[in-house]
């Protein structure tokens, strides 16, 4: 039997859930990945779950109570949903709270989610503690992420995020989808 962190991922069962890579979130100065670093190894992974079967779960927030979003609020064109994608607008930092991400995802058998997107310790982390919360296993893409800080993000991937899930590479994640 394969090890917690070598087992394969059963592309079916699993989704990709990317975090606020939406223009004026990504085009933010910070660490230790720049935002378009960040968008490129989503998209690889965006490009793989895809053709396998995965769900990919586009989340973006809106600010409440605002009459028209600011600029750069939808997603970047790299994560432009795709027909079977699932998109998520929340109103909170993490994208279970006041959405039906839980249901809709039981609903397509799915028991392992893997994190991307910005910020590791905002929407990316918020949203994995619910996951894990709904009984998800959490599987963290690290470079597929960025923080508001490297110093932030690194504590992130080394105190914090080990508690909820696994913390591998996009490469590994990757690796594991075959």
């Amino acid at each position: 039997m394969a090890s917690p962190l070598t087992k394969p991922l059963a592309a079916g069962r699993t989704a990709l859930i990317v975090v606020d890579l939406m223009p004026r979130i990504v085009e933010q100065d910070m660490g230790p990945y720049k935002g378009a670093d960040v968008v490129a190894r989503a998209s690889r992974l965006v490009t793989a779950f895809r053709p396998a079967g995965g769900t990919v779960v586009l989340v973006r927030v809106d600010r409440p109570g605002v009459a028209e979003q600011p600029p750069g609020s939808g997603f970047v064109p790299e994560m432009q949903p795709q027909p079977g994608d699932i998109a998520v607008v929340k109103h909170t930092i993490g994208a279970f709270y006041g959405t039906d991400l839980a249901d809709r995802l039981r609903k397509r058998g799915v028991d392992t989610v893997v994190m991307a997107g910005i910020a590791t310790t905002m929407g990316v982390e918020s949203t994995a503690r619910a996951a894990s919360d709904h009984g998800f296993e959490v599987i963290f893409a690290s470079d597929a992420m960025s923080g508001m800080t490297a110093d932030e993000h690194q504590h992130a991937l080394t105190v914090v995020l080990p508690r909820f899930g696994e913390v591998v590479t996009t490469d590994e994640v990757l690796e594991r989808l075959r």
